[in-house]
Parts: structure tokens; sequence; C-alpha cells
């Protein structure tokens, strides 16, 4: 079998397996998020924290209790790493040193697991299980959380209540998450992910001394971080480790992973606002980014016009011979048009042309299907500026979803599209201007520009993943990432429930002979089109002078 056909039967069986559970689990999603009925384990989580789950709030309330359990979060999650050479099952590491401390509590609080350390050699048993692991099951549960909050805004009128965040908060983790990261794990044990608290050992006998070898409870930590688009690997070759990620099936499993809530979200999305139309609609925008990427980055990939990439059949540099250029592919434009990160590949070592779809699919806001929560959401943001555009072409004033969209609206998703773009370019900027930060590049010219670009474009996105050539693990960059990522998860957030609470205080619009369908290919269309149009125009300079200029120099 021909490596190009290996890699197409791959993604045609992903969007099969995909496909198989949209219905079922999109479905229970939404009666997740709409039932008042509270199960027993849930009741004791609300009297522990002191919260009363059937207490509405209105999006300050709402926002407020994001930022204050994402704050605790931090505190805690730096405290842990600072205290650790103190902590039994340390595994003999010392304590985390302030900044990477501060990089890493903001990395996982944001959801977005940039690592600026070698998980093997830094983090012990109860910094990975009791701190990392927790993160990454209630930082995705936040983003789905502020993803109902919104489309709750689409579906209630004449109230400013968008739900309880706490609920939010619980369900989602003890509803979602937790089932299925239960199953996936027994089956990552199964695929021959390891799963222990054993310590260090000493392996074989090679070239200049032995090998160690850490253990972990790995599969259990590998598959919320796939299912909650997280992405920080419990060892720094991250799902390229082959007891993270051991073989072909493993390999598409996690991808399976990593797209299955994002997509489903969709059909709650539908279910919720009363439209399984509207659903589909968001579904075929966001299919047609992804599947367009994917074919574009297999392409890029196989195609060679080099006498090396002759011998390898493709660009093989920094891929695992056991996933090949088609895994790899498929792998690495599901993890950067979702906010995971996760990568069993080096992008860095990815043609030209292919480094920088890695970065456009960051850059189009990880929409696309998105991480969980903040993908639909974000893509609900666009559809607003698209059906703005819209109205603005015929002369009428703008609706969606039978909610007008005024001064109020516009401004909300306005602000919140230009943050994260500010952010990236920014901080680049000043990275590329200052001569300490420009000594991490490993490489010059347009490559080491893209290193800087990447790091920022990952960080701000809450993305994660990084380009591999660059050392991050300065005082610069580590602040300023952190920076970055906090602000890049939590600024747009504001955004994004002041918006819901305003279209949830409105009364619907009568539908009319005027009323654009939104529900209709042709709304898709102008949906793609909008994306496509608002990314290029933000960072087309910047992509010109990194990956389309080494591109169209190789």
């Amino acid at each position: 079998m021909s490596p190009i056909l290996a890699g197409v039967l791959q993604l045609l069986a992903l969007i099969a397996a995909l496909g198989l559970v949209y219905k079922p689990l999109g479905d229970y999603m939404a009666r997740v998020y709409s039932t008042d009925k509270h199960l027993r384990v849930e009741k004791w989580i609300y009297k522990g924290i002191g919260a009363n789950p059937n207490t509405e709030m209105r999006w300050p309330a709402y926002l407020r209790g994001v930022l204050a359990f994402s704050a605790v979060s931090v505190l805690f999650l730096y405290l842990l790493q600072r205290v650790q050479g103190s902590l039994p099952g340390s595994l003999g590491f010392a304590s985390i040193d302030p900044d990477q401390a501060f990089n890493t509590a903001a990395s996982f609080v944001a959801n977005t697991n940039w690592q600026s350390y070698y998980g093997e050699q830094a983090m012990g048993h109860v910094v990975q299980t009791g701190g990392l692991a927790v993160q990454n099951f209630v930082s995705a549960a936040v983003g789905i959380a502020v993803a109902v909050a919104l489309v709750r805004g689409f579906a209630r009128s004449r109230t400013g209540e968008l739900g309880n965040f706490w609920a939010d908060l619980v369900r989602g983790t003890i509803r979602i998450l937790l089932p299925i990261s239960i199953v996936g794990a027994l089956i990552l044990v199964a695929t021959g992910a390891i799963q222990n608290f054993s310590g260090i050992h000493e392996v074989g006998q090679f070239t200049g001394g032995t090998q160690q070898w850490n253990g972990g409870a790995v599969a259990s930590q590998e598959v919320i971080k796939e299912l909650g688009t997280n992405g920080g690997g419990y060892f720094n070759a991250n799902s390229a480790h082959p007891f993270e990620n051991p073989n072909p099936f493993s390999n598409l499993f996690e991808i399976w992973l990593i797209l299955v809530i994002p997509f489903a979200l969709t059909r709650t999305f539908g279910r919720m606002v009363g439209s399984l139309k509207q659903g589909y609609a968001i579904l075929a925008t966001m299919a047609t980014i992804w599947l367009g990427f994917t074919a574009l980055m297999m392409w890029t990939e196989f195609h060679h016009g080099a006498p090396v990439y002759d011998i390898a059949g493709g660009a093989m540099e920094g891929k695992e011979t056991r996933f090949g250029i088609g895994g790899s592919s498929i792998f690495a434009v599901a993890t950067t048009l979702t906010s995971t990160g996760a990568v069993n590949s080096f992008h860095s070592s990815f043609t030209g042309f292919g480094g920088g779809i890695t970065m456009l699919g960051m850059q189009l806001g990880e929409i696309a299907p998105g991480g969980v929560g903040s993908g639909l959401y974000g893509m609900l943001i666009m559809a607003i500026i698209a059906v703005f555009i819209a109205g603005l072409m015929v002369g009428r004033t703008p609706e969606y979803l039978g909610k007008k969209i005024g001064t109020r609206e516009i401004k909300y998703a306005a602000c919140y599209i230009l943050v994260t773009p500010a952010l990236v370019l920014c901080f680049t900027a000043a990275a590329m201007a200052l001569d300490t930060p420009a000594d991490s590049m490993t490489n010059s010219g347009s490559h080491g520009f893209s290193e800087i670009l990447y790091a920022y474009t990952s960080g701000a996105n809450n993305n994660g993943s990084a380009f591999a050539g660059l050392n991050a693990d300065t005082q610069w960059f580590n602040s300023t990432i952190g920076i970055a990522m906090l602000l890049g998860r939590f600024l747009p957030m504001v955004f994004v429930l002041a918006l819901a609470g305003s279209l949830a205080e409105q009364k619907p619009v009568p539908e009319t002979a005027g009323t654009l369908r939104t529900e209709k290919p042709l709304f898709t269309g102008l949906l793609v089109g909008t994306i496509m149009i608002i990314t290029g125009l933000t960072y087309f300079p910047a992509l010109a002078l990194g990956p389309l200029a080494e591109g169209l120099a190789s």
C-alpha cells in the first residue's frame, strides 16, 4: 500500500468514527447543560465549594466565577510546583524555578499547555497527576461552560441570565470529560501506553552510558490531554513518544479524541437553540476548513521537489516512521486547528509551506473545529461578523438566530477578533527587536522568524505546540508567553460573555422574507470566506516574512 493511500484511508476512517458519535454525543451534551437535576456526587461538590447550582447568573457574575476559579487554579498550581522538592513522589526532582512555574501554571489553567521544560526531567508524580492532569479536566470544562453560556444567550430572550457557572463547570467535568476519559485511558493502555507510578529506571547499555526512563500515569493524562484539547505531554517528545502514542491505531484514536467534542458541540448548539440546521451550518463550515487544511498539508508534505525527498518518499524529517507522513499530517492539522497543541512530529521540520499551514490554523482562531468550547464560541463570533458584513452589503440590519446584531454586539465581536492578533504581533515584534530573545533562535532568517512567530501564535491562541527550534526556557519567554496565554484566554471570554448577556436581554425578531438564511450553504460559504479574509488581512505580512518566504525559497 502506498503511503498516500494509507493516509487517505486513515482520514476516511477518522471521518467515519467522528460521524458515528456526532449525534448521540451532541444530544447528550445538550441534555447535560439543559437539565435541572443534579447527581449525588455533584451535590457533594456544590456543598463543598459553597455554591448554589440553581442560582441563575447574569454575565458579570458568570465572568467573576470564571476568573475567580481560574485565578485560584493558577495560584495552586504555581505553589505546587514551587514546593515539589518537598513532596513525596517527586522522583528526586527539585522545585520549579519561579519564572517557569508561573509559565506552566498559566499555561495549564489557560488550556494552552505550553511546555518549556522536559516533562520526564522536571515534574514528579504529584505535580503531574495532582496538578497538571487536574487542570486538563477543569480548564476544558471552563471552555465548554463559556460556550454554553453564549448558546444560552442566543436561545433565551428578555432575560440577562446565562445559567450557573459552577453547575456548568461541575457537569462538564463529571458527566462528559471524566466518563470518556476513563474509557479512553483503558483503550490507550490496551494499545501499549503505560500507566503506573514507578520511578526512574536505567535501561540498556548505549554508547556513552545508560538511558533513563520514567514511569507515570501516562495513559490517563494522555486521554484528557487530547479530549480536552490541552496538549501537554508527560514526556518532552509528547505524542511522538511510544509510551504516550505507541502505534498507528493509538495515533488515530488520539486524533479522534482531539476532534470529537468540538465537532459534536455543533449538534449541542443546534439542539439548544431549537434548530439543528443552524448546527449543521456551523459544522459544515468547520469541516470544510478542516478537510481543506488536511488535504493541503498532506499534499505539501508528500510533494517532494528535492532528491532527498525522493529517497524518503516525502518530507519524513522530524516524523515518526510508525505514523508516516499521512498520520503526522492529519495529527498536525487537528492539533493546530484546535487548541490542543499535542504533537506526534516536529512542526519545525515540516516543509516551509507545511509549517505555515500549522501556523495559519492557529491564526484562524482555532475554530475549525477549535478547542472544547472555545472553537464553538469563536466560530459563533465569526458568524456574527459574517452576518454583519452581509447586512452592510444589502443595507439591512443584521440578524442572527432571531437576534439583532446592533452596535453593542458588533463592538464585542470586533474586540474579540482583535485581542489575539494584537498579542501575537506585538510580542513577536518586541522579541525580534530585542537582542536577548533573538539569541534563543536555533535558526536565522525566515525560519528563525517563524520560530518566534509560532511561539507567540501558539501561546496567545492557547494552542501550546512549539516549532521545536526555539529555546523558550528563558525568563523573557517564560514571562511574556505566560502573559500572552492568560490574556489570550480570558480577555476574549470577557467579550463572549458580555455578548451573551446582551443577546439574552433581547426579544426575538420575527423572520421575514428579507432575513438572511444562516442555515443555507450560501451562508456557510460566506462564513468560510469571512474567516479566511480576516485572518489573511491580519497575518499575511508576518506570514510573508516567515513560512511563505521559506517555502518559496526551498
